[in-house]
């Protein structure tokens, strides 16, 4: 479990070198703050696409082997966008970046095949911590390199390295998660239509589940895509202080995965704890709608981080225990897959609420889509009754 966690977090760690470097770096490059929204729809669309076809791929081959593909994949991309000079190469690296981005999803599936249903939130916590970290230390560290004048060539060759070290640690430090065994048992559900993995899709509860995940990620996407242009506009900042800024947060949001998610979705129930996020979300994002001053930016936008952050292990956990072991990869991309739909919905909306009615058009667009995953959440009810009835015995 900390091996898989440790090659997660170095991975993570050069992804989130990009992320305060993007929003400045297609401005250079003549991108006004559409192409900005429409650069993280395309990773996000590509995402969703091809995640469950690596799900479906470590459910037949093994997750490792789909992990470190996905690691190659990533670590090529950054070395790419490194080089970019026009914005439709950046528009192009992105997506293939998107095509090779189905190791969160793996490493969700192989955290679930090694761990039991009672600890299993606890795993996903890991996970969430690992990610949490990485974007802690990683846009810190983007912002640094990329210094004020806001240069992406270093940050890109650091997260390729990060990623490269990643491919080296898996490969001699991770072991496989699906024995040869589970493997022929998985074979039995194999389908060679590329499609079927939204075959999953069929049963009631998991379109349920895949649909909060959209909607989940639709909000969060537009905050995070959001948060350097906003500030950059309200207060002038640069890749250093949004890197900066984001370390902060991120550390706040690792401690909190780490330490009191796991605890407090076994004593609450997991259905419980999940609504209180999404509570604390939408009021993070009906703040961040009135906020213009420093303080009032910084804190609403910890709050909806805050909200998200007690989610997503939720969620993973709860997929996870109800999808059977054969399954597990498949339907874990398949969600991941709807994230990323959502991550593409997210930003082009958010594209549009700005040109509509600014920054608190947004924000406010943000806030209905996690009181719609709450209400959704709350009126399928039953869906999750099985759950409930097991936590409260």
């Amino acid at each position: 479990m900390a091996i898989l966690f440790f090659t997660v977090l170095i991975d993570l760690i050069g992804f989130g070198i990009i992320i305060p470097i993007l929003p400045f770096m297609a401005p250079q490059l003549g991108a006004s703050y559409t192409d900005i929204f429409m650069i993280t729809a395309v990773y996000s669309l590509f995402t969703a696409l091809f995640n469950p076809f690596w799900g479906k791929m470590s459910d037949r081959f093994g997750r490792k082997p789909i992990l470190l593909t996905c690691l190659g994949g990533a670590c090529l991309s950054y070395i790419a966008l490194s080089f970019c000079t026009t914005l439709l190469a950046v528009y192009l690296v992105r997506a293939f970046a998107g095509i090779m981005a189905g190791n969160f999803g793996v490493a969700s599936a192989m955290m679930a095949d090694i761990t039991t249903p009672e600890d299993r939130a606890k795993g996903m916590g890991m996970l969430g911590a690992a990610f949490g970290l990485g974007m802690t230390i990683g846009p810190g560290l983007g912002g640094v390199l990329s210094g004020k004048e806001a240069s992406f060539v270093m940050p890109a060759l650091v997260a390729a390295g990060l990623s490269f070290a990643a491919i080296i640690a898996g490969i001699f430090l991770l072991k496989e998660s699906l024995t040869p065994e589970k493997r022929k048992e998985n074979a039995a559900h194999r389908d060679a239509n590329p499609l079927s993995v939204f075959g999953m899709l069929k049963q009631t509860g998991n379109r349920l589940l895949a649909c909060q995940y959209f909607l989940l990620n639709s909000c969060v996407s537009l905050l995070t895509t959001m948060f350097p242009i906003w500030t950059g506009a309200l207060l002038g900042w640069t890749p250093v202080e949004v890197g900066y800024t984001l370390v902060i947060q991120g550390f706040i949001m690792a401690l909190m995965q780490g330490t009191i998610i796991a605890p407090l979705s076994k004593k609450l129930g997991e259905f419980r704890f999940l609504f209180i996020g999404i509570s604390i979300l939408v009021v993070g994002c009906l703040f961040a709608s009135q906020a213009t001053a420093f303080s009032t930016i910084v804190l609403s936008f910890f709050i909806a981080l805050t909200g998200a952050t007690f989610c997503t292990p939720v969620m993973n956990s709860i997929t996870s225990k109800r999808t059977p072991m054969p399954l597990r990869g498949r339907m874990l991309g398949t969600t991941a897959s709807m994230g990323a739909l959502g991550r593409v919905f997210g930003p082009l909306m958010g594209a549009l609420m700005m040109q509509v009615g600014g920054f608190a058009m947004a924000w406010i667009f943000s806030a209905i889509a996690a009181t719609l995953f709450g209400i959704w959440a709350v009126s399928q009810l039953r869906i999750y009754g099985a759950f409930l009835k097991e936590e409260v015995a």
